[in-house]
């Protein structure tokens, strides 16, 4: 896995154990941890999962809300800071609500990502295995959340298929 410097993607489906793989990953490295959430509380469902997340971390965690700042959250950690980003769909999703420039996004993100100063985890869905959505804005998301991982999955040193709780190694 990762060394300093180095950048791991870990994609999947929803409950693929993606999150939770992630975690297991960062947390063979030395503490302290930085956890970078995009999540949004909008609704109790939400509260609940991003409560369960936050539960499974003890000390030596360190917490940063980013939902649109991700960039930012990233480019201020110290030199040799191991973190983990999730996710990245849940960050191009309120990208997209807040109408902004997606595409513009996109690149200045995987701008950033392309020069990890530590070891940074990435984790993101995989949305494009089902079926195509019935709605434009729904096959936007999947059409953009394909590209921003391709464009990820790119660029990092490793990249991690969770599929059922396993990792599968794709680079």
């Amino acid at each position: 896995m990762p060394d300093r410097g180095k950048l791991a993607f870990i994609i999947g489906g929803a409950r693929s154990g993606k999150s939770a793989h992630a975690e297991t990953l960062l947390t063979a490295l030395p503490p302290p941890w930085v956890y970078i959430a995009t999540a949004q509380a909008y609704d109790d469902e939400m509260r609940e999962r991003i409560a369960l997340h936050r539960s499974r971390r003890g000390q030596g965690w360190t917490t940063i809300d980013a939902p649109l700042d991700l960039c930012e959250a990233l480019e201020a950690l110290p030199e040799g800071q191991p973190v983990l980003v999730d996710c990245l769909t849940l960050w191009l999703t309120n990208h997209m609500l807040a109408d902004h420039d997606v595409t513009a996004q996109c690149r200045r993100l995987t701008d950033v990502l392309s020069r990890p100063r530590g070891s940074w985890f990435v984790v993101s869905n995989e949305v494009g295995q089902g079926i195509v959505p019935d709605n434009a804005l729904a096959r936007r998301f999947r059409d953009d959340a394909g590209r921003l991982n391709q464009q990820v999955a790119a660029i990092a040193d490793t990249v991690l298929l969770m599929v059922a709780g396993l990792p599968l190694k794709v680079k």
